[in-house]
């Protein structure tokens, strides 16, 4: 990355932000943090090549949970069987439920961090990084116990999983559950990293994470034939070695970050900011799971093959929405540094440009998902009904997800100005839209059960026009610290 130009404090920016009950911090120029972090900052330069950058590693790392998951996925259905199969997918969005929480509540912190390294407030970025981890471990044991209890009731009764499959799917869901502390403590450290612009770094912990799960995989379900308990055992197994990758990098590559047994503070006015931004950003993500989760139950209404079919076509969706994704969290970083800088009119800058990035990365991937559908169904040993499904659903989402490539990535400026519960409306408007779509057509001569992938022409055409028409209207700038002109 270049080298950091100065402070980025400096063309009229407003001093630094308070949070909730904190005092202002005096700035500090030079400091230990600044000389350690020296390239990280994005508040100068050309908004798009900082923004790419920074994306690449978070896609590339995003490219790598997907792969290893997909590999899961592929091991399970050719060793273990189409029933299996349909357990661990199943799982999927009562899982997200879980992750919702660990993806807002460190992206709320990772927003607070960065706002703080942006106004070069050293203190700062140390009691919230502290304050974020302990919280994000006590949230991770709270899921775990939360997990174990409400799986029954959850897949019965939520997601009306079939008795065929209902016990290797409650098998599978609570050993995932008994591991959700380290996808938790994961989160937090790589959003920490990322809030202070190492992006890269995260990379090779997934690199490591999925090499290590694959082999898992291979081992505990083609060779032990442990099934889908294999196939929970070895992610659980990958967390924890990516979460002891991540701490100890962060540990021995930041002297910010050197935290001792003793070193740990909590500061509940901390927290308290952490939550008020991340909640909403939870909200949004447990709107989309439990919207997938109806979704996922009037699949489990079409039988069996349909409940296979959307495992695969629903993993290869995650494919084409990488790029979106990266750059709504890149942006989030990029909007927060820049926010707590004060350079309102660079953050502009950056996201039209960032934009324009994510929809061609998007075509690319669409044209690939379309031209080789027929290829990536046959992996996964589908039988001829699922496939037949399959095809028809990578086909359709191939040219339905585009369109979130234009609209995802400005999340991430609601977000790291403070704005965080745009994306919860959004989420809210996009997924009602999609739910309401299939319960209305799925029994219809209109759409019938290619409802299941053809929802989405309603729900992101409403997600397009919210997140837009907020954009535009410029509300996210409220309450913004003093704004200049300047772009870098």
């Amino acid at each position: 990355m270049p080298n950091r130009q100065g402070d980025p404090r400096i063309a009229g920016a407003a001093p630094p932000i308070l949070t909730a009950g904190s005092h202002q911090s005096k700035p500090h120029h030079r400091t230990t943090m600044d000389m350690e972090m020296q390239g990280m900052a994005m508040t100068s330069g050309t908004p798009w090549k900082h923004t790419l950058r920074f994306a690449m590693p978070v896609l590339a790392g995003s490219l790598l949970q997907q792969l290893y998951n997909t590999a899961d996925m592929v091991i399970v259905g050719r060793f273990a069987g189409e029933a299996s199969l349909s357990a661990v997918g199943t799982t999927g969005s009562f899982v997200f439920l879980f992750l919702a929480v660990a993806l807002g509540i460190s992206a709320g912190n990772g927003v607070v961090v960065s706002q703080r390294f942006g106004a070069g407030d050293e203190h700062g970025v140390r009691a919230n990084a502290s304050t974020g981890l302990l919280l994000m471990t006590a949230l991770g044991l709270l899921s775990t116990l939360l997990g174990l209890a409400i799986s029954r009731p959850s897949c019965e009764l939520l997601l009306s999983v079939p008795d065929e499959i209902l016990e290797e799917t409650l098998l599978y869901f609570r050993i995932y559950a008994a591991g959700l502390v380290f996808q938790y403590g994961y989160n937090a450290v790589s959003s920490i990293l990322r809030a202070v612009g190492d992006s890269a770094a995260t990379l090779y912990f997934l690199m490591v994470s999925s090499i290590l799960n694959i082999a898992l995989d291979l081992l505990f379900v083609a060779v032990f034939r442990w099934g889908v308990a294999g196939a929970a055992a070895a992610t659980v197994i990958a967390q924890l070695g990516s979460f002891a990758a991540a701490y100890i990098y962060m540990h021995l590559k930041y002297p910010v970050f050197h935290f001792g047994p003793g070193d740990f503070k909590w500061d509940g006015a901390l927290a308290r900011e952490t939550v008020r931004i991340g909640m909403p950003i939870v909200l949004q993500l447990s709107i989309v799971s439990m919207g997938l989760s109806f979704i996922q139950r009037a699949v489990n209404g079409f039988g069996p093959a349909m409940t296979a079919s959307f495992t695969v076509g629903h993993r290869m969706e995650m494919y084409l929405n990488l790029p979106c994704h990266a750059f709504h969290t890149t942006l989030a970083t990029y909007a927060g540094q820049n926010y707590g800088a004060g350079l309102l009119a660079r953050i502009r800058a950056g996201a039209r440009q960032t934009i324009l990035v994510s929809l061609l990365m998007t075509l690319a991937i669409s044209a690939l998902v379309w031209t080789f559908s027929s290829d990536i169904v046959e992996l996964f040993g589908l039988g001829d009904t699922a496939a037949d499904y399959c095809l028809r659903h990578l086909r359709a989402v191939a040219l339905i997800n585009i369109v979130l490539s234009i609209y995802i990535p400005l999340f991430g400026v609601f977000q790291g100005t403070r704005h965080s519960g745009v994306p919860a409306v959004v989420a809210t408007g996009a997924l009602g839209m999609r739910v309401l779509a299939t319960y209305l057509f799925r029994h219809s001569s209109f759409l019938g059960c290619s409802v299941i992938w053809w929802n989405g022409i309603f729900g992101f055409g409403m997600g397009f026009l919210i997140t837009w028409s907020y954009y535009l209207g410029g509300r996210w700038m409220k309450g913004a610290p003093e704004a200049t002109t300047d772009v870098g």
